[in-house]
């Protein structure tokens, strides 16, 4: 109880509250702007945490961190343009539910739902960190790789017109991923002798270009000669409906767990927990058809389980000394400056100080919540604003994001590039969704893969004779058998009556 009133002595002074709240916000408009990443807000203010007392510029640092994850919805629910990659998810039932004139329903229960993701991974988080970090430690390669295959595996639930044009965009996002040096081998692939794509083709300018640019190419097509008109907006109280709550609350505690179990996992992010989360939302959904056409449960799930990776990303770190994402690996050398060494003495030895996180990371979930249902009325103000206005200032968003991230003009290119590509793929009737999934998780399998591989001297069992790779193997089957058998059984039944 010492350590604990210790904490909040720590959490609960005026600086850490207001370094939380100025975080939380910076975060929000970061993740608003396109293009403009967690990492690059968190490591922008890095330097700022030297002139701050204690904990203050670390627990503003966990207030970007908080703040842009949810931030990122914003955009990705009104302009179906993700403000990070975490919020990619969301786009697939946010933007449907604008187009209904439910944009504020739409953004209110994004922000309770990205709350209740958050403070269920922080519950978690102080309750039972060293667990949650026994199981992380036990996989190695091969559970990575069935981790990563199942996340393909959902390619299917997020392909609801073709499931066979998804599996191309699947394949064709995993081909870009192969693009640069061999992680364990070190030969070059696909480069042309270019210095450029010796690093592989970079992420951020092709997620602008693919949902950002292709899809303001496409609203100027579609208001070519059109009078503008005004958005429906529908705004009513701060909270969501009771009804909303009731059917969403289950899938937001449920992607709240996923989202802390797949944060734990270091070299995961928000963007696979968002995508995992709605897979599963659909699977337990009671109306799955309505999903891809503006479902309030599968908007629910991903912005839950997105926000709840950042309480998962802190395990390991905490626990291990080993950062879960990008993020957490920049607040860990913040950690190490201000004398905390992150690591399993770290409970015993300096256990206010990390409780002392804990708490600062629940009360800047709690401020997020409170500034985005109060921002909720400005926010939803963008759908008022003309096309005509609007689209050249995505464009210019999209140029200055997609050039933002490394300084480079070749990365501009790729993003038009990206852009255009996207465009025709959309009026091929092509989902962009499985084209992020396969570039996220390229890498990631094929890394894992050539080191399992390695291990087992080329024996390819060793992904089936180990318990946790085997489990999700075979969750992998599941997912991809259940979808087509239930379309079959819900066919049958209809033919019979």
């Amino acid at each position: 109880m010492e350590n604990i009133f210790a904490a909040m002595e720590t959490a609960f002074t005026l600086p850490s509250i207001i370094a939380i709240f100025a975080g939380v916000l910076i975060g929000i408009i970061m993740g608003v702007l396109p293009g403009l990443t967690v990492t690059m807000g968190v490591a922008l203010l890095f330097p700022v945490t030297f002139a701050l007392d204690g904990l203050s510029g670390i627990l503003m640092l966990l207030g970007i961190y908080i703040g842009a994850v949810y931030g990122g919805s914003i955009p990705a629910i009104l302009l179906n343009t993700p403000g990070t990659p975490a919020s990619a998810a969301t786009m697939i039932e946010g933007y449907p539910l604008v187009k209904k004139g439910e944009a504020g329903r739409a953004l209110k229960l994004s922000t309770i739902a990205s709350g209740v993701g958050g403070i269920t991974s922080n519950i978690l988080l102080i309750l039972v960190a060293p667990m949650l970090a026994a199981v992380a430690l036990n996989f190695s390669a091969p559970e990575y790789f069935a981790l990563a295959i199942f996340g393909i595996s959902i390619i299917v639930s997020i392909s609801a017109d073709s499931v066979t044009k998804g599996l191309i965009g699947g394949v064709f996002g995993l081909l870009i991923a192969t693009v640069g040096i061999d992680a364990v081998t070190g030969y070059t692939r696909f480069t042309f002798d270019s210095t450029y794509l010796l690093g592989g083709i970079s992420f951020i300018p092709v997620l602008v270009g693919l949902f950002a640019f292709s899809q303001t190419l496409i609203t100027i097509e579609e208001n070519f000669g059109q009078k503008p008109q005004k958005a429906l907006l529908k705004m009513k109280g701060f909270f969501p409906s009771k009804a909303d709550w009731r059917a969403t609350r289950a899938h937001m505690f449920r992607s709240g767990l996923i989202g802390t179990f797949i944060g734990t996992i270091p070299g995961t992010g928000g963007d696979i927990a968002a995508y995992v989360s709605y897979n599963e939302s659909k699977r337990f959904a009671k109306k799955p058809e309505e999903f891809g056409k503006g479902s309030i449960e599968g908007l629910a799930a991903p912005e839950a389980g997105n926000n709840a990776v950042t309480g998962g990303a802190m395990v390991p770190m905490t626990t291990l000394g080993i950062p879960g994402d990008s993020v957490t690996a920049i607040i860990l050398g913040a950690l190490m400056i201000q004398g905390i060494q992150p690591g399993p003495l770290l409970f015993k030895e300096q256990p206010d100080q990390v409780y002392g996180l804990f708490l600062g990371l629940l009360v800047a979930n709690i401020v997020m919540v409170i500034l985005g249902l109060i921002g909720i009325r400005y926010f939803a103000k963008i759908v008022h604003v003309p096309k005509a206005i609007l689209s050249p200032i995505i464009f210019i968003l999209c140029f200055v994001g997609a050039f933002a991230i490394n300084n480079s003009i070749i990365d501009v290119f790729v993003m038009v590039g990206a852009g255009i590509l996207g465009y025709i793929l959309i009026k091929l009737k092509f989902s962009m969704s499985p084209i992020v999934l396969g570039i996220i998780l390229g890498p990631m399998i094929e890394s894992n893969m050539q080191r399992s591989l390695i291990m087992s001297g080329g024996d390819i069992s060793i992904f089936f004779t180990r318990p946790i790779s085997a489990a999700f193997l075979l969750l992998t089957a599941l997912a991809l058998i259940a979808p087509p058998f239930l379309n079959w059984r819900k066919r049958r039944k209809q033919e019979n009556t």
